[in-house]
């Protein structure tokens, strides 16, 4: 099947396994090396691209007509029920673009603890959405 959609959900799954694989460990946050916690926090900024990407092209796919980019495509994810915490992913949005275009280390450390404490959960989350969804298409 030839669905632009499922080949980026593919490349999602992947990457989201690859943050699930630190924060669901039985490290804790406070045992990362600083090369440890900047690679999580490189995880995070792609995979969240890859999650918003991969939603803005299942929108498509079903037929929606929305502004593109982040924004207006976790507005509508939320509205088709595909994410359930707007505010979170929003959040997120933010952090991404905190990590991407500075360097704090303080605000690399408070986006760390984000991830393990809200943000792989909501990758998580639409990991399992997203592979349910395939599974209709199939």
């Amino acid at each position: 099947m030839d669905i632009r959609w499922i080949q980026r959900f593919d490349n999602y799954h992947k990457a989201c396994q690859r943050v699930l694989e630190i924060t669901e460990s039985d490290r804790h946050i406070d045992d990362l090396s600083d090369l440890e916690m900047e690679g999580l926090v490189q995880r995070f900024e792609y995979t969240f691209e890859l999650a918003w990407k991969v939603l803005q092209d299942l929108m498509k796919y079903k037929g929606y007509e929305f502004v593109q980019g982040p924004n207006g495509t976790l507005a509508q994810a939320f509205e088709d029920g595909m994410i359930s915490d707007h505010d979170g992913w929003r959040q997120m949005a933010r952090a991404r673009i905190t990590t991407a275009h500075t360097y704090n280390e303080e605000e690399v450390k408070e986006v760390a603890h984000d991830i393990y404490t809200k943000y792989a959960f909501l990758l998580k989350d639409l990991d399992l959405r997203l592979e349910k969804e395939k599974g209709y298409q199939e």
